[in-house]
Order: structure tokens, then sequence, then C-alpha cells
């Protein structure tokens, strides 16, 4: 197993991030990568539809404040995590370290390509 790495995360329903905010925050997050693409920073941010890490015991009292399916913004940054949640409203904030025994790919996905 690769080292351990602390995750940080806005989750909402995937409704919610992906449809009815959609386009304000693709339009966020698009400002967002510019920014660091033009600082020359590395993109420490992801769009996760239905995150598999939300199936992690340890997960469970998250998973049921979010309405299903769900999406989830995840970063290696807790200033990123900071900035999102200051932009989105209905949303669940938490962290979590992986891999680990329960969460072996921090950004994987239950959804079918």
């Amino acid at each position: 197993m690769s080292e351990s790495q602390q995750y940080y995360f806005v989750a909402a329903s995937r409704k919610y991030l992906c449809e009815d905010e959609g386009k304000p925050l693709g339009e966020t997050l698009s400002e967002r990568r510019r920014n660091f693409e033009a600082r020359n920073k590395e993109i420490n941010f992801w769009l996760v539809e239905q995150p598999a890490f939300l199936e992690a015991p340890e997960m469970a009292g998250i998973k049921k404040q979010i309405p299903q399916p769900a999406a989830a913004i995840i970063t290696t940054d807790p200033n990123t995590m900071r900035w999102l949640k200051l932009r989105l409203e209905f949303v669940v904030t938490g962290e979590f370290t992986a891999p680990s025994a329960s969460i072996p790919q921090p950004l994987a996905s239950l959804a079918i390509a």
C-alpha cells in the first residue's frame, strides 16, 4: 500500500452539485484550475460522482446526511476545502486518510461509466 495521505471533501447530492449548481460550480472549478495553472501549482481537487469512500464504515454517519446519489469534491489541501465550503451551501464536509483498509482508492467512483 502506498503512503497514506489526508483528504478533505465537500459532499452533497449529485443533483445539487452536478445539476442545480452544475453550471456555477463548473465555472468556479474552471476558474480555480486556471488560477492553479497560471501559478504552476498542481491541481489538488477532483469532482467524483458516487464517491466510493462514502461506503467505508467510518463514513456511515456522513453518508446518512447526504441525499443519494452523492457527489463530492475531494482535495488534498485544507485551504481548497475551506474555499469550496465558502462557495457552496447544503454540503457536508469531512476528511479521511487514504489509502487505508476501508478506503483503498480515495478518488474511486461507484458510477458506471
